[in-house]
């Protein structure tokens, strides 16, 4: 059993596209580093895809943050992730583990492996997918394989073996760090931990309830009775 923040081992990544929130993230000590994605940005309604990075790469200079490419060719992925990789000594670029297609990209992060870029493979499912990854890059890089366990769970399947076999096959490559990428609840960050997950990413919503762990559940049960109190009687409801 987790009693506080100060017990967990795995480290948390904060997951997000608003500018705020990110730097005030990092300067949390137990905010390890940041991620983000086009989905995120886009519902941020962030329109400069550039401008946005680069604001975010200079407020925070000294945690990994992770910036995808878009394209879906594999030349331009290689020549974009080269293009991001240059934005700051501690940005990695997201490669998708296919494209849009379901074509490999694996000779994008071999590519890019060789050339020293610090890759953090995401959209994996499977673990054939990790084996791919761990074929492809080279012993020495620095890489991060996210691991969507949130949308294995999302199928009705435990991801907690897919997580261990993972962790297994990226043995071979011990610099490879695996990422538990799209948590549901809380409880995944303590699965993750468990596990010896190297990296959990997790939204604002999530990070929110890390003064949780361990709570007394008899206090917690009396938060709640008072909480539906209050409620109904701020509501004025009668009966």
């Amino acid at each position: 059993m987790i009693n506080s923040l100060q017990d967990m081992k795995v480290n948390l990544f904060a997951d997000g596209a608003d500018l705020q929130t990110m730097i005030e993230m990092a300067k949390k000590p137990f905010i390890k580093g940041l991620t983000t994605n086009p989905t995120l940005m886009r519902k941020a309604g962030i329109n400069d895809y550039k401008l946005f990075a680069k604001e975010v790469i200079t407020s925070i200079q000294n945690k990994p943050i992770s910036f995808e490419v878009f394209s879906d060719e594999a030349d331009e992925m290689i020549s974009q992730g080269l293009e991001i990789a240059s934005w700051g000594k501690n940005v990695n670029v997201k490669i998708p583990i296919t494209n849009s297609a379901g074509q490999s990209t694996k000779t994008v992060i071999k590519e890019l492996s060789a050339e020293g870029v610090a890759i953090n493979v995401t959209a994996l499912l499977t673990t054939d997918q990790v084996e791919t990854v761990i074929d492809s890059i080279d012993g020495s890089s620095n890489v991060f394989i996210s691991v969507f366990a949130g949308r294995i769970a999302d199928t009705g399947r435990d991801p907690i073996p897919f997580m261990k076999e993972a962790l297994e096959i990226m043995n071979k490559k011990p610099k490879a760090k695996l990422i538990w990428a799209s948590p549901r609840e809380l409880l995944n960050v303590i699965q993750a931990n468990d596990i010896g997950c190297h990296i959990i990413t997790a939204t604002s919503d999530i990070l929110k309830k890390l003064e949780l762990i361990g709570k007394d559940l008899s206090e917690y049960s009396l938060d709640t009775v008072r909480m539906f109190h209050e409620d109904a009687l701020a509501s004025g409801y009668k009966i």
